[in-house]
């Protein structure tokens, strides 16, 4: 049991460390001022949160963590709603401000 939840730390970390590798070779490769990049940079990121939430808090659709996994969609639920919804009025300001 204690090898089988290192190996898995271990590949979790891996991963991570690959994936933040690979955004950091892009974007010193190709900069930072294309579309393409910030997409990249984006699903790279999308990936390393689904290898944290598996490999480190044990995350998975098992029916023992459904309840952690609906606390966790809910909170970014919340967040995303935060986000864009302070985007979108400073967006709507900053439009009504540099229209007059």
């Amino acid at each position: 049991m204690h090898r089988r939840e290192r190996r898995r730390y271990v590949i979790g970390y891996g991963g991570s460390l690959l994936l933040t590798l690979a955004v950091f070779a892009i974007a010193y490769h190709f900069g930072i001022e294309t579309t393409g990049v910030y997409l990249t940079i984006g699903l790279l990121g999308l990936a390393q949160l689904i290898v944290q939430l598996v490999y480190f808090l044990h995350i998975d659709r098992r029916r023992s963590s459904r309840e952690d996994l609906d606390l966790i969609l809910f909170s970014t639920l919340v967040l995303l709603i935060i986000i864009l919804g302070t985007v979108w009025i400073l967006g709507n300001l900053a439009i009504r401000m540099h229209g007059m």
